[in-house]
């Protein structure tokens, strides 16, 4: 049997639960979870937020680990088998058809209507497809990534789900050399959107966020002015942002902070012409009130959204780990680890901001 954190129905708290170890089909492996991450996400599917999320559920949607069993000819990318032993992530997203509109001609997979995704949107019923579980069923497709022998576990799930979508704001953000970004929101995902930001060689990068542990970080990253949200008014930190910028509003700014209340902010600390870009609204957390004309129009700026990554976006973020941790020390945002059983408490660290990232580690160290 296999022990995996569950969450039985909406609101309410995780259950550790028993189900039995699987038998492979062909093309299919079995990874024993090193490290799975605790993700925003996952505390919008605890409490029932995300309508297409299935229940019982385990969640766990970036996850690395071993692979402990492969069952027939299963291959990553560029051709290699993968074995059992091998240090691997996975791209949780699944099952995107290649076949429909989105996929062959907006080239737009992450919009696929047969796209699953692991955590998410496969429910308990359907076997072990969640990270917060001693194991993980990686179905026939799955797309697989050995890590590099020197990039640590610890490292890739520190970056965990925000680096790739990070990534793919950056570059939707068309970031410039010599400019001036804004990231709205300091936790995974902002993090890791400003270090990216740093090596498109911009002029200037400013922060808002909250609380001062995740503040601290984001200088780390790279982040040169860093507003406390809490600390300070909207008033405040416009003029900041205007005095750092000689009254224009920065050129790129991208929003990474979950709360609608942001967004009219953002643009309005957003110069003429630039790009704003929406990253951190993957919940429906309700509307807010725009000025269509002074806030968009006028200002001619560009808005773009940002739902989800596909595989090259992982693939990369793995690459740029290898690359730069050194520079950026991704597993450093690991402020919290939990076993199965602290799952809840995993959830609240998380819910509360005490917690830069926390993580599930199903087995003990060894």
């Amino acid at each position: 049997m296999v022990r995996a954190a569950t969450i039985p129905e909406p609101k309410r708290p995780v259950e550790v639960r028993e189900y039995p170890r699987p038998d492979l089909e062909d093309g299919a492996a079995l990874l024993r979870t090193l490290f799975s991450e605790v993700c925003g996400t996952d505390l919008h599917v605890q409490q029932g937020l995300l309508a297409e999320t299935p229940y019982p559920l385990i969640p766990g949607h970036s996850t690395v680990g071993v692979l402990e069993e492969v069952r027939g000819d299963v291959r990553d990318v560029q051709g290699r088998p993968l074995n059992p032993g091998d240090v691997v992530t996975f791209l949780d997203v699944h099952a995107t058809c290649g076949r429909c509109w989105f996929c062959l001609v907006a080239k737009a997979s992450t919009r696929c209507p047969e796209r699953k995704v692991y955590g998410i949107t496969y429910g308990a019923d359907e076997g072990l497809l969640g990270g917060w579980s001693e194991y993980v069923y990686l179905k026939p497709g799955v797309r697989i990534i050995r890590l590099p022998e020197s990039l640590a576990p610890r490292t890739v799930i520190g970056g965990g789900c925000g680096l790739p979508t990070a990534l793919h704001a950056v570059e939707r953000s068309d970031v410039l050399l010599g400019q001036t970004v804004l990231v709205q929101g300091t936790g995974p995902v902002g993090l890791s959107a400003i270090a990216l930001s740093r090596l498109r060689g911009p002029y200037r990068i400013i922060a808002i966020g909250a609380p001062r542990g995740r503040l601290e970080a984001a200088r780390a990253m790279g982040g040169e002015l860093c507003l406390d949200l809490d600390a300070t008014t909207v008033a405040e930190r416009r003029a900041a942002v205007l005095d750092a910028t000689d009254g224009r509003g920065v050129d790129v700014a991208i929003e990474a902070t979950g709360d609608p209340l942001a967004i009219p902010e953002g643009l309005d600390l957003l110069r003429d012409n630039g790009t704003y870009t929406v990253v951190g609204q993957y919940t429906d957390h309700g509307p807010v009130e725009l000025n269509p004309h002074v806030q968009i129009n006028k200002k001619h700026v560009d808005i773009r959204g940002v739902w989800g990554i596909d595989y090259s976006h992982l693939h990369r973020a793995v690459l740029l780990q290898e690359r730069y941790n050194d520079r950026f020390h991704w597993e450093r945002l690991i402020t919290h680890e939990f076993d199965l059983d602290g799952a809840n408490e995993a959830i609240e660290a998380v819910r509360s901001g005490e917690a830069i990232k926390a993580v599930i580690r199903p087995w003990p160290a060894e």
